[in-house]
């Protein structure tokens, strides 16, 4: 079983001691002659994990029956691991109810899935979320049960200057014009709900209402303005600009997806088309 990277355990209830084989030791990366402890192992699990394992616990205890939780854990040595729990309740007549059951180290497996998970949600070229997530998650969402709530505002991005880019250096030097605006796309939006690629020069930001509607203005025009320093890309050097268009719901919890997506793609071609435009037009509430 410790070759299998699996444990057994079991915890007394009465006094909380708990007993474990071999391959528990080696998931969490303890000396076997350390003294199974259970604060000591609490204390490893990530906070997400650490409040779900004592959840699915104390149901199991209080109604009795398994579970199953998927937890991550940060080794001794500093090590991320996921490891599989399962457990069970235990009366037994005239002793002491225990809870036992495996653990199992399924990190590899866990990589392997968040890795083509990556490689079927996120844009190859920039690493931002492809537009079937943005689709997914947003444009199709119903009004009555949005995914993002609150909502502050629908933020989208058009490359002003692209086509000339590719024309003149070749698509690689577009390649590269689309990474860097993602990488500065995302830097002056951290806190973003999503953050997408939903067309070949096009993007797509979420944000959350959290900022008043003239910061979030002001943030845009300052990422526009900031968008324009250079970019060096083998021995040449250009910039890039982008016009937005932004529309914010009148209630952050119930509004229509599709027609704010409508309301800030018409703010942003009608930006396109105002002459000396400062290369922002927002259309909020």
């Amino acid at each position: 079983m410790a070759i299998a990277g699996v444990g057994a355990w079991s915890c007394n209830l009465a006094d909380n001691k708990l007993s474990w084989t071999l391959g528990i030791y080696n998931i969490f990366g303890l000396p076997i002659d350390t003294v199974p402890d259970r604060q000591l192992a609490v204390a490893m699990y990530a906070d997400d994990s650490r409040e779900e394992m004592e959840r699915l616990r104390a149901h199991a205890i209080d109604r009795g029956g398994i579970f199953t939780l998927d937890a991550q854990i940060k080794r001794a040595d500093g090590e991320i691991r996921w490891m599989r729990i399962s457990g069970e309740m235990v009366r037994r007549a005239g002793r002491s109810p225990i809870l036992h059951g495996l653990k199992q180290d399924v990190t590899e497996g866990k990589l392997r899935s968040q890795a083509l998970r990556r490689m079927a949600e996120n844009d190859a070229l920039t690493g931002l979320a492809n537009r079937a997530v943005y689709e997914s998650r947003f444009l199709n969402a119903r009004s009555s049960a949005p995914s993002f709530a609150p909502l502050g505002a629908l933020l989208l991005f058009d490359l002003d200057g692209f086509k000339g880019i590719n024309d003149r250096l070749g698509h690689l030097a577009g390649d590269a014009c689309l990474r860097v605006f993602a990488e500065r796309l995302s830097a002056n939006f951290p806190e973003a709900l999503l953050t997408a690629r939903i067309g070949g020069d096009e993007f797509a930001v979420i944000v959350s209402n959290r900022e008043p509607d003239a910061a979030l203005n002001a943030r845009v025009a300052r990422f526009l303005t900031q968008l324009r320093a250079p970019i060096f890309w083998q021995q040449h050097m250009f910039t890039i600009g982008a016009t937005s268009g932004v529309a914010a719901p009148n209630d952050p919890y119930f509004y229509d997806p599709e027609e704010l997506f409508i309301r800030a793609d018409a703010a942003l071609y009608a930006a396109k088309r105002t002459p000396g435009r400062a290369g922002a037009s927002i259309s909020l509430k």
